[in-house]
């Protein structure tokens, strides 16, 4: 169980990135934006998605048709005992994926892309949130990695993600140590590849993002509790 801590934010997110995001767009907007197949999946708007919440995922089949699903925002490796885990999972450091048991297995054939249309972080510097998006492209996927854990019997199936991380880029710097690795549109379909098990090379795409293209605006603090998942959390918030 991932604990919350009095300011709201849950433990871990003080140290990592990235923890909170939203996905607010029509679907049939995400649908164009990623070249997805449609199978009838919806998703609704969500303003306040967290870690242990179901997000959208997507991947690709071996003839490239992407495909989007839920998957469990917390990765349960496929070794694991239990469908619980004692450390944090939600995201993965892209400087040790390859010096990570866990994730190293999961490089090769096992990536995905979490579509999303900005992300919150809390400015270390006074431990207000922003919420950060890019100036080019209102949608944009986050890399990420993903795992089916099943139970001894074959009872039970969870299917988990994790979000990659990087160092910050210079204007996420001033607000964070860290940031989510934004895959560029042109590195998308290779990230999505499954026939690319070059390790070298799928992890040389885990850049920080293009610096100039980003921008941030306060939001309310409201963000800090999970419960709050309406357009609220959205809204630009005057400190005083």
């Amino acid at each position: 169980m991932i604990e919350v801590t009095k300011s709201g934010l849950q433990r871990g997110e003080l140290r990592e990135m990235c923890g909170r995001f939203t996905l607010t767009e029509d679907w049939t907007e995400i649908i164009r934006s990623f070249g997805l197949v449609d199978n009838g999946f919806r998703y609704p708007p969500h303003y306040n998605i967290a870690p242990s919440q179901n997000v959208v995922a997507i991947v690709a089949n071996s003839d490239g048709e992407r495909r989007a699903g839920l998957l469990k925002w917390g990765l349960i490796p496929s070794s694991s005992d239990s469908p619980k885990t004692t450390f944090s999972t939600f995201n993965a450091r892209s400087e040790t994926l390859l010096k990570n048991g866990t994730w190293k297995r999961l490089v090769p054939r096992k990536r995905c892309i979490i579509p999303a249309d900005g992300f919150y972080e809390w400015r270390k510097s006074t431990k207000r949130p922003l919420r950060i998006q890019l100036k080019s492209r209102k949608l944009f996927g986050l890399a990420g990695l993903y795992d089916t854990w099943t139970s001894a019997d074959g009872t039970q199936k969870v299917s988990s993600c994790t979000i990659i991380t990087c160092k910050p880029n210079l204007f996420m710097s001033s607000i964070h140590d860290r940031m989510p690795v934004i895959l560029p549109k042109e590195n998308e379909d290779l990230w999505l590849d499954r026939s690319v098990t070059d390790t070298d090379l799928v992890t040389d795409m885990l850049q920080p993002y293009t610096n100039s293209d980003m921008h941030a605006y306060y939001v309310s603090p409201m963000v800090g509790n999970v419960r709050n998942d309406g357009a609220g959390c959205i809204e630009e918030y005057a400190w005083g």
